[in-house]
């Protein structure tokens, strides 16, 4: 099963080019450090400013890189379905062991659009399917009934980043679903309380630039050591906190280039840090220890 601690990579930019050196490189370190898993091309990979060639560049390079170390799940993500289906075709191709598939956003279907989108995709490919539902970015809420429905569809419909904020809604799809349904939190500030409520791990941003911290914490919830999970937590909050006072992923990429780990170059629209968020950053590391 697909669980624990997957990071959100980000994708190193260099004068506006993928840097695919320091991509390299933050994957090993990522696979060092004890990461579980790793997602490329998600929303804090930068994606929707990446041309198809360059997705599917990224997407390469991490499963030559990992070579089977720790599972890859492979951001695919469309609101056109027959692109979506395009992007699950070639993870499955290039070797990827699951496909991230967010809810179609911006044409906002209804949970009749939801499912057959959704049904698409799972015929298209052999590998885990795991359904992204992020209605703050998306508009539209793919409803537990259209879960169920999926998963009883098609066997790989295997589960969901949840990005509700509802971490009751853990349980009520757990209900509903069973505890074979993988639950990842799309929230590395109630991560631990999403675990605790039947949840399998997390989809994280933070641990781009903290991993053994935030396996660690992810651990010890799975195992029920909520003790020293809330000890970790204490340690990250300020920096999962701090991340995002601006739009991510600026603030993983500027402590990423503190780290050594790439520059904090950016494609537009995202842009750079401001000089007073960058110092709330900078003592949220120090308080972490990473600093």
């Amino acid at each position: 099963m697909l669980t624990g601690a997957f990071t959100a990579l980000i994708t190193p930019f260099n004068n506006n080019e993928i840097d695919e050196k320091s991509l390299v490189k933050l994957i090993n370190w990522q696979i060092d450090e004890g990461i579980n898993g790793l997602v490329p091309v998600g929303t804090t990979g930068e994606t929707p400013t990446l041309s198809h060639d360059e997705h599917a560049k990224v997407v390469e390079i991490c499963i030559k890189t990992t070579a089977g170390r720790v599972p890859v799940i492979a951001g695919a993500g469309s609101n056109s379905t027959a692109e979506a289906v395009e992007m699950v075709e070639f993870a499955q191709k290039a070797g990827a062991d699951g496909v991230l598939c967010v809810a179609p956003y911006y044409n906002k279907p209804n949970q009749e659009g939801l499912f057959q989108h959704f049904s698409a995709i799972a015929k298209a490919t052999d590998l885990p399917v795991i359904l992204y539902n992020i209605p703050s970015r998306s508009i539209v809420d793919i409803s537990i009934d259209t879960m169920a429905r999926l998963q009883n569809t098609h066997e790989n419909i295997a589960g969901v980043k949840d990005a509700t904020s509802d971490i009751g809604r853990v349980s009520l799809q757990r209900a509903q679903l069973g505890k074979g349904f993988i639950q990842f939190s799309a929230d590395d500030m109630s991560a631990v309380g999403f675990n605790a409520h039947g949840g399998h791990g997390a989809i994280s941003v933070v641990s781009n630039i903290a991993p053994k911290l935030f396996t660690a914490m992810m651990d010890a919830s799975l195992n029920g050591n909520f003790d020293e999970a809330l000890r970790i937590q204490d340690k990250l909050a300020p920096l999962m906190s701090a991340l995002f006072i601006e739009p991510n992923p600026a603030g993983t990429k500027y402590v990423a280039q503190k780290l050594g780990l790439c520059q904090a170059d950016l494609r537009l629209p995202m842009v750079p840090l401001t000089d007073t968020t960058k110092k709330i950053i900078d003592a949220a590391m120090e308080h972490a220890g990473i600093a």
